[in-house]
């Protein structure tokens, strides 16, 4: 029979009794004990430091840590060293081609947010700068999204009435994006980079679907010319408001500037689509749909007859802002609990797009420095007037299907807006708004993921349910519910999935010595005399009594199916350890409490593969004694060999 050695972790053998047929079996290692402390640090280092950022430095002298750190602060110190003419021909022509989409997008973006548009522009030329330094991915477009846009303004409506009070609406904007930077940069020094995956899959297709369909009902205002229009984001107040006006309110030449252009904009699109050579038709649309649509305005005047007009941007670079955060007063928690928020969603976006074009471009993306860049760019995006910026997944495909090479795509972005705030903007007087409107619905259509969605239905109905939730509480009730829902929803099935882990009873594949899911191989035989059940967890106190409960229940069943059946009742019960990672006390004590509910009924608890950790910790505990450290094999196989000959001897 197997006994347990605590003297090494090599696999011995042990040549077994007579009866047993001169078998071997192998003894379970055990790995050498490790002092507490570095047993604790070393734990603590794969949790928070698993990709070892530090092994780079490792064996180098003091002046080249000093450079290695500056690089890791700032990679673009160590890809410009061989940066070239040829790189910066494709980041200069996609530079140019995502400026050309960012211009008229930050416009009706701003609008969003409820903030006039230069705040757009400005937040497309101070953060894709300090990105441009900071950031590790090569594709990403910094900038204003549509989400984060709707969130922020949203939120920031709650507090405080743009229309009325203006001025502290602006500096509650500025305040909200300090936090948010805060936030982001705060995740990727601590490394916790891993809260942001607490939002599943699931319910940020959801979220994003159902804001990109609140957001194109948000735009019915501007295209179809309406004056006055519900400040509420659910579908029923905005089509109510909308069909309310329908008499009196809708403006036909708006209506028409509006469904023109959505229909080139979309015509524009489906021929990048369909041919990818053309990826500059779609990027390059809105910009001379607001070119065309403005000269139209000028020449007819059609702001005379009701066509709303975006009338006056600011002209000149972004201004100092930082007198105009709040640092006290009640405002600060509003702002700091708002920028946590948008910073998170803005963060996950992000996290999004890079590792998807990191993905396609074969390269690893550094998922905390990319929290620390955003972070830095929204801190100083504060400092200088701007709201929330972060990475637009619709110019970041633009710019990696333009040819990026590096982030100096986004400086050359970024000097574009430059010009465009120094020079262009009056030229953006008569631009009417029902063509922002039509850029942005044309924008937001994308974010509308059917196939995901039915996706995410064949594979798991329960991250269904989290899907749909978080799109229904957007759409039905407001853009903060729905974020609420999705984020519930997500911790709720992570709970379900702790406390309520899968357990399997396994049976023996013919003609093999394997044991398998009898649900999964209806071929596999039971073993007679033992139940084999497997856990399919860590053993923790949130799921310890469910997992004895359920091990006893499958014991209650298989036995009254034995007893129905006149067959030989159980006298063995085997765990199989393997994918059980861990234990902690109250798993240790619910394995004590199994021990002595079997004990109360003739029937001896076996365990199966065991892990380092779990071993380790069922000695300390001296639960391997209270077992019997010859009921712990190394397999399944072994320990059934070892029951088996005792129930035949028996019979």
């Amino acid at each position: 029979m197997a006994s347990v050695h605590s003297s090494n972790e090599d696999l011995d053998t042990k040549e077994m009794d007579d009866s047993q047929g001169g078998t071997y079996i192998h003894k379970v290692g055990v790995p050498p004990k490790q002092k507490l402390f570095k047993e604790f640090m070393n734990t603590v280092k794969e949790t928070f430091f698993s990709d070892d950022p530090l092994r780079s430095f490792k064996h180098q002298p003091k002046s080249r840590k000093l450079v290695l750190g500056m690089q890791a602060i700032f990679p673009i110190l160590e890809w410009g060293r061989n940066y070239n003419l040829s790189k910066f021909r494709g980041d200069l022509i996609a530079g140019l081609t995502i400026a050309s989409l960012c211009i008229p997008q930050d416009i009706g973006y701003a609008k969003l947010a409820n903030l006039a548009p230069q705040y757009g522009l400005y937040s497309s030329f101070v953060p894709p700068l300090i990105y441009a330094v900071m950031g590790s991915s090569r594709d990403i477009a910094i900038g204003p999204v549509a989400v984060v846009s709707l969130l922020l303004g949203t939120l920031l409506r709650n507090e405080i009435d743009y229309t009325t009070n203006p001025e502290d609406y602006l500096r509650l904007a500025f305040t909200a994006t300090f936090f948010a930077g805060i936030t982001q940069a705060t995740l990727g020094i601590l490394r916790l980079g891993f809260l942001i995956d607490f939002l599943s899959h699931a319910a940020i297709v959801g979220f994003m679907g159902g804001a990109a369909i609140t957001i194109a009902l948000q735009q019915l205002k501007g295209f179809l010319g309406i004056k006055k229009f519900t400040k509420k984001t659910d579908i029923i107040s905005v089509l109510n408001s909308v069909f309310d006006s329908a008499h009196h309110g809708w403006n036909w030449q708006t209506i028409v500037i509006g469904a023109s252009f959505l229909t080139f904009l979309i015509v524009a699109k489906y021929i990048g689509k369909k041919n990818k050579k053309f990826f500059w038709v779609p990027a390059i649309a809105p910009l001379i749909s607001v070119v065309l649509s403005t000269f139209f305005v000028y020449i007819t005047r059609a702001d005379k007859q009701g066509v709303e007009i975006v009338r006056y941007i600011e002209k000149g670079i972004n201004p100092s802002s930082v007198k105009q955060i709040f640092f006290t007063g009640d405002y600060v928690a509003k702002g700091f609990k708002i920028g946590v928020v948008a910073g998170m969603i803005a963060l996950t976006e992000a996290i999004a797009i890079g590792r998807t074009f990191a993905g396609m471009k074969d390269y690893q993306l550094d998922g905390n420095k990319e929290m620390v860049a955003m972070g830095t760019m929204n801190i100083f995006g504060s400092f200088t007037s701007c709201y929330v910026a972060t990475g637009s997944f619709s110019r970041s495909a633009v710019n990696y299907m333009a040819g990026c090479q590096t982030a100096v795509s986004n400086i050359i972005m970024s000097i574009v807006v430059f010009l465009t705030l120094q020079f262009i903007t009056p030229l953006f007087k008569y631009t009417p708004n029902a063509i922002l409107a039509a850029i942005i619905i044309s924008a937001v259509i994308n974010l509308i993921d059917f196939q995901a969605a039915i996706l995410i239905w064949k594979i798991d109905k329960f991250d269904f349910v989290a899907c749909m939730g978080a799109f229904f509480g957007v759409i039905f009730v407001s853009v903060e519910i729905g974020l609420l829902i999705a984020v519930s929803i997500s911790f709720a099935k992570i709970l379900l999935q702790v406390t309520r882990p899968r357990t399997a009873l396994l049976g023996k594949i013919p003609s093999t010595t394997v044991y398998r899911n009898i649900q999964q191989y209806p071929e596999a035989t039971k073993v007679p005399g033992v139940m084999i059940v497997r856990v399919d967890s860590a053993i923790y106190f949130s799921n310890s009594n469910y997992i004895k409960e359920r091990i006893l229940r499958w014991l209650a069943d298989e036995e009254e199916q034995l007893k129905a059946a006149y067959l030989p009742n159980i006298e063995f019960l085997i765990v199989e350890m393997s994918p059980v990672t861990d234990i902690d006390t109250s798993g240790i004590h619910a394995l004590e409490e199994l021990h002595r509910s079997l004990q109360k009924r003739d029937i001896q608890l076996v365990l199966a593969n065991p892990g380092p950790v779990v071993i380790n910790k069922l000695h300390a505990s001296h639960v391997a004694n209270l077992i019997g450290e010859d009921r712990i094999f190394l397999t399944v196989a072994e320990a059934v060999s070892s029951c088996s000959p005792k129930l035949v001897e028996e019979a």
